[in-house]
This record gives C-alpha cells, sequence and structure tokens, in this order.
C-alpha cells in the first residue's frame, strides 16, 4: 500500500514536469525569468521525489514492523512554587502540633532568587496595618560591580529573631522578650518608648511608632488608617495616643498567622519564591535542608546573636 502511494507521488512529479514543459513557449526563445523558474520548479520536483518517497515508504515499514506503537510517558515536572508552599505548610501544621518548646521558627532567604520587587515589603505593611515610617521588612537595594559590569543585589532585611538578642537584656521594664520558639516578642503595654532596644540592635531591625497617618494633613483621615491589626495575640486600634502608638515595634514572623495554621504573608507573596520559612528542629523540614548548604550565611554572625534567619548566595 504505501509503495503504491510512493507510485502516486512519482507519477504526479512526472505529470507536473509535462505540464510544465507543454506551456513553455515553442519559438526557442525564453526570458532570463522563465528559464529560471523553470530550471527552479525541476529542481523542486526531483527533489522532492528523492526525499519523501524513501521517507514515505520507510514509515511505511517502521508501521508494519510494529503497529501497536505506544506514546511516550511524559517527562517528570520539576517541583514549582505551589510545590514548595504545600510542603512549608504541611510542615507548619506539623510543628504546630507540637509543644512551643519543641519549635524552632527559621526563615531563609535566597538572594539569587530576589527581584527587589518589594512585594513582600508591601504585604507585611499591608498585613500588620504599618503606618508611615514604620517598615517591618524593608529591601536594601545595594549596586555592587564597576562600570560597566554592574548589577544590583537585593537583601531582605526582616527582624533577625536572634537566639542571643542584644535587644532584651536592655529593656528597663522587660517589655521585649524570647519566646521558646524563637520570635522575641514585645509588650506594647509595657513598653515605655525609651528606644534602648533600637540602638542595641546591630540590624536596625526595630522602628518607633510616632503616630503618624498617610492621610493626616488631608481634610478626612480615611476609615483604613483606623483599622485595628493583631499582633502578638492582640487587636490593637489606632485610636488617639495609646499602644501601639509611642512604642517600639518590629518583625514577629506574623505570629498571628502561624497560631491560625497559615505562613507568613512575606512567604506567600514572594514572586521568585526566594523565602522559605518552618521548624528547624524537624530535621526534615525544606528550612533544616537549605540551612545544611554550603552556600548558607547570616548577617553579622560575628556579634554573636546567632540569627534565625538564613540567606543562600
Amino acid at each position: 500500500m504505501e509503495r503504491e502511494r510512493c507510485d502516486i507521488l512519482l507519477t504526479e512529479v512526472v505529470e507536473a514536469e509535462v505540464v510544465e514543459a507543454e506551456v513553455e513557449p515553442s519559438d526557442g526563445v525564453l526570458s532570463d525569468d522563465a528559464s529560471r523558474r523553470s530550471f527552479l520548479r525541476k529542481f523542486a520536483s526531483g527533489v522532492f521525489a528523492g526525499l519523501v518517497a524513501p521517507a514515505v515508504l520507510a514509515s511505511g515499514s517502521a508501521l508494519q514492523a510494529s503497529p501497536s506503537v505506544q506514546p511516550a510517558e511524559p517527562a517528570p515536572q520539576a517541583s514549582g512554587g505551589d510545590t514548595i508552599f504545600k510542603r512549608m505548610m504541611a510542615e507548619l501544621h506539623k510543628a504546630m502540633q507540637k509543644p512551643v518548646e519543641q519549635r524552632s521558627w527559621v526563615m531563609v532567604i535566597d538572594l539569587r532568587k530576589c527581584t527587589g520587587c518589594q512585594a513582600c515589603n508591601v504585604s507585611c505593611i499591608a498585613e500588620n496595618q504599618l503606618p508611615p515610617g514604620v517598615v517591618y521588612r524593608p529591601v536594601i537595594d545595594e549596586e555592587i560591580g564597576t562600570y560597566p559590569n554592574v548589577t544590583i543585589r537585593s537583601t531582605p532585611r526582616p527582624c533577625m529573631q536572634c537566639e542571643n538578642p542584644p535587644c532584651v537584656p536592655v529593656c528597663p521594664v522587660t517589655a521585649t522578650w524570647k519566646r521558646p520558639d524563637g520570635i522575641v516578642d514585645i509588650d506594647y503595654e509595657q513598653c515605655i518608648g525609651c528606644r534602648y532596644c533600637m540602638t542595641a540592635c546591630p540590624y536596625h531591625a526595630r522602628v518607633f511608632d510616632f503616630g503618624y497617618k498617610y492621610t493626616e494633613d488631608t481634610p478626612a483621615v480615611q476609615p483604613y488608617e483606623q483599622q485595628a491589626n493583631f499582633e502578638y495575640g492582640e487587636r490593637w486600634k489606632r485610636d488617639g495616643r495609646v499602644s501601639p502608638i509611642g512604642n517600639v515595634r518590629k518583625c514577629h514572623f506574623c505570629r498571628h498567622k502561624l497560631e491560625a495554621g497559615m505562613l507568613p504573608s512575606c512567604v506567600t507573596t514572594c514572586i521568585g519564591h526566594a523565602t522559605y520559612f518552618g521548624d528547624a528542629n524537624d530535621p526534615e523540614s525544606l528550612v533544616s535542608e537549605l540551612i545544611a548548604r554550603p552556600n548558607v550565611m547570616r548577617l553579622k554572625e560575628e556579634a554573636g546573636t546567632k540569627p534565625r534567619v538564613y540567606y543562600l548566595l
């Protein structure tokens, strides 16, 4: 059957050549364009016959030899962001089943994936209803290299949640302390706003809430500026000069979201999937794998603070 198809193809090619010969002028004088077109048509017909016919015969033989050819299995897909999030969520729920003293929260930031988009910063501001001048997770852009070989390195800098936090012992009213799971807390009602802890922090991760509003110089303060935020397990409404106005504030790994079984906002909104979070006391967790890599580092390790935020270079 396949050989008959090949014969039909060859016959069509020959007939095309005959038709071409019949339509050519018979006076023996051809223009350059007509001669060129005639040559190209005949040359293409010969190439077509020489290439297509063997291919048709070969394909027919292959099909006859193996009539039940099965499609190849699809190649396995690489793990994407959704898979990573599902794993971190599962590990978070697993960790929350343990007593608080058996958990050790750790954040890992892959600087190779950070695009400097500020999505983590914006989501943190929205999640915690942060006023002007209060930023928990700034992204520091640094220009490195010498022109023309110049690039930008972006480094998100949340609170390091230090194992040995220097901000704790300097507080005269014990308004800040370290929880058993590693998160450093602040008691807004206890804080007197002396800002000793801000001076002691080597990472400048603490900021002061002066009570500013984004719309305070406009005809009316907008309602969203009066919305309450949920930090340290309580509801804080910005009303008058009460806490958290007049207090020192900082990142707390979205503790209120952890207790609700959710990842911190900066983790879920990172468009480059550069931020990871989990329990370092779980040897099978993702963060335990990442902090064991040789390309990991922490900021100002020489200070002896033992930060819980790791960076991949």
